[in-house]
């Protein structure tokens, strides 16, 4: 059985970022480097799809809601029925489990993951924007809801500008420079940007967990339950979100779509919102059940979106 390279890569940032965690002005650095990778990622899916593609992306919103009911109603709903574990776990571990419930899908690895499978990219790209940016405000309020924060809840409008910088700005750009690069994007650039990408996020994300001591306040058996929990969620919603797709007659391209959209939930997103709500001095346990997650996702998704790739290959010979 051939060993997927993505895997791979994953598992090497993980350990790396274990024993050699970036940290201080070079994190800062780090992060630069990840969202000019993202960026560029993003350009070249612009510069992949045909204008008339990128157009049917906008325009699909039986896409878009079936996306966002899974994140921000199907999700939420989940977390609520495991509140009995709230008696079986230390305080603030099933906060932590019910958050990740409530925040956002990932924008860059659900597109990934998409494109990887030969999904539908565009559509990806739309709900994957549109999730972060309604999880702005929906993220808190289901928080209020839910989990009866203390304290005033602050969004901060800056995530707009970035996503608009950092994702739609260089999808416009590719468009527009698509006549001259659009055969570099459509052969390996893009595959290996979108691997070099997700390996720098985990790396990134892995290190501040590192740095922040958050490891050394559980046991080695809460984190195994947690990866196993992480798990069984993600194999359920990656089932559910197929279903769906299935009852509700997309094609193909769609389906993996809304499975990989509908299934994530964002490191990149949930921890800011976090420090916000929360304040960063009372995190503690309640980010663990999130990055372990966001760890097992990526680890599942990436062998998922192999395996499609694999089994569309023999249609495009």
């Amino acid at each position: 059985m051939k060993i997927d390279i993505l895997i791979v890569l994953i598992v090497l940032a993980v350990v790396v970022a274990i024993v050699a965690p970036v940290s201080g002005d070079a994190a800062h650095y780090f992060a630069i480097a990840t969202s000019i990778a993202i960026a560029l990622l993003f350009f070249l899916y612009g510069a992949r799809l045909s204008p008339a593609e990128a157009l049917a992306g906008f325009k699909h919103w039986k896409l878009h809601l079936t996306i966002l009911v899974f994140t921000f109603v199907l999700y939420p709903l989940i977390g609520l029925g495991l509140k009995p574990l709230s008696g079986l776990v230390p305080d603030g571990l099933y906060d932590g489990i019910l958050y990740l419930t409530l925040v956002p899908s990932t924008v860059q690895s659900s597109v990934a993951f998409t494109s990887i499978a030969h999904g539908n990219v565009a559509g990806s790209i739309v709900s994957a924007s549109a999730s972060n940016l309604l999880g702005v405000f929906l993220t808190p309020l289901l928080v209020m809801l839910t989990m009866q924060a203390g304290g005033g809840v602050q969004v901060d409008a800056q995530v707009f500008i970035d996503i608009a910088v950092q994702l739609m700005l260089p999808f416009i750009l590719g468009q527009l420079a698509r006549k001259w690069v659009k055969g570099v994007a459509a052969h390996k650039a893009t595959k290996v940007v979108d691997r070099g990408s997700i390996t720098m996020v985990v790396y990134s994300a892995f290190s501040a967990g590192m740095v922040s001591g958050v490891w050394q306040s559980v046991t080695v058996g809460q984190i195994v339950g947690l990866c196993v929990f992480s798990v069984a969620l993600v194999v359920v919603m990656l089932a559910l979100t197929r279903w769906l797709a299935t009852l509700l007659r997309f094609d193909r391209a769609d389906r993996i779509a809304i499975e990989f959209c509908g299934s994530k939930k964002s490191l990149a997103t949930g921890l800011p919102m976090a420090s916000v709500i929360f304040g960063t001095a009372n995190l503690g346990l309640l980010i663990l059940p999130l990055m372990i997650y966001h760890q097992v996702q990526l680890m599942i998704c990436s062998l998922l979106a192999s395996h499609y790739a694999k089994a569309h290959e023999p249609d495009l010979r």
